[in-house]
């Protein structure tokens, strides 16, 4: 398939020869989860003069998680059909990091966050006066996949994990049978997010104990759609990611139940078992950020009350588990009224009484009373 790449604020613009074969349903989805636009030559060229005679214009700024950007993404092209693109958008990929620095340097409109603001951030983006309002959108069951030919894992522990994961491990731990003897003498291949990534801070918080402890010998990702294709292709690959990006490759991908102990059952990531409570410790809410000054701007204000009150149907579209109704209520009501700051404490995980131990997935009920608690 031949293409041109244009640049359009930070947006890469497919565009497709006139006459060519069609874009088929599959090559479209996979280049707009690449952060590409779609368009045709003729649609290409209009935006872009369009832009050149509008001068800056109205666009909104957005940036960070590719966990969250499947959620933002499907928000985004509701919006600007309700809009008639009168609003530009620009929605990077830098990871959640990347996207916290680019919120707290004043850089973006909005922040799409794996995890809550950690108290580094907090304190960067106090350093350049930015404040931000913090809004959970969804819930992830963050999944651990591997090789649907893998026969020999039919469920793993929370020890299991952190004994492949932690830093320890790191040129020991290299064959399956050393984490669990029943297991082949086969080669251990482990792919996982790279160290930017809101999805890594969050698993080596709950599984090793502190966000970014993590052995260094595995593959790292900065795209989770190279991530699954790489799992896919070895027998013997472990990787963990969001659950919509296990969704949406069901047939390429096998989900490993998982035991939060020993003693407990094993339970596989879903809508029932997040909205339960009964996956943990690997279900956790994801976020947006919105600069707080920037909210203030007509079209970031009316694309974040279109977002909060769309989030649950759009969602569940794009295979993550919505919060209640009364979660996205208070969080349009947290907007309206600018509440700014974080009510998770500064940490990568969301655990009830802070302390630091990752015990469960957050229920609605702890996520509405935590949102409503701001801190500085």
């Amino acid at each position: 398939m031949d293409v041109t790449i244009l640049q359009y604020w930070g947006l890469t613009i497919v565009t497709l020869p006139s006459g060519g074969d069609p874009i088929n349903r599959m090559e479209r989805k996979m280049l707009k989860s690449h952060n590409l636009k779609v368009l045709g030559v003729t649609a290409a060229l209009s935006m872009l003069i369009s832009a050149t005679n509008a001068g800056a214009g109205a666009i909104i700024k957005i940036d960070g998680s590719s966990t969250v950007y499947p959620v933002t993404e499907a928000v985004t092209e509701e919006f600007q059909k309700s809009k008639k693109d009168a609003i530009k958008m620009a929605i990077g990929i830098s990871g959640t990091s990347g996207g916290f620095k680019k919120l707290c340097r004043g850089e973006i409109d909005i922040a799409n966050a794996s995890r809550p603001i950690l108290s580094e951030e907090m304190k960067e983006c106090n350093k350049h006066g930015i404040k931000y309002i913090e809004l959970p959108v969804a819930y992830d069951a963050l999944t651990v996949v591997v090789n649907p030919q893998n026969n020999w894992v039919n469920s793993m522990t929370v020890a299991e994990l952190k004994k492949m994961w932690e830093p320890t491990a790191q040129g020991k731990m290299t064959n399956w049978n050393q984490i669990n003897p029943v297991w082949p003498n086969a080669p251990l291949k482990l792919l996982g997010p790279d160290s930017d990534s809101g999805t890594f801070d969050f698993f080596t918080e709950v599984i090793v104990g502190k966000a970014k402890s993590s052995r260094l010998d595995y593959t790292a990702f900065d795209d989770d759609k190279l991530l699954v294709q790489a799992v896919s292709g070895n027998k013997d690959a472990i990787g963990y990611v969001g659950y919509a990006y296990y969704a949406e490759n069901i047939n390429k991908l096998k989900a490993v139940p998982i035991k939060s102990a020993e003693n407990k059952p094993q339970v596989l990531p879903s809508l029932e078992t997040v909205k339960g409570s009964t996956y943990r410790p690997l279900s956790r809410p994801i976020f947006i950020y919105v600069n707080a000054k920037a909210a203030q701007k007509p079209e970031v204000k009316e694309f974040v009350e279109f977002y909060l009150k769309q989030a649950s149907s759009l969602v569940e579209e794009v295979k993550y588990i919505p919060l209640p109704d009364a979660a996205y209520k208070l969080a349009l009501d947290n907007f309206t009224k600018s509440k700014t700051g974080s009510g998770f404490g500064g940490k990568s995980h969301v655990d009830i009484d802070f302390s630091g131990i990752a015990e469960v997935g957050v229920s609605d009920e702890v996520l509405m009373k935590r949102e409503g608690r701001i801190f500085p």
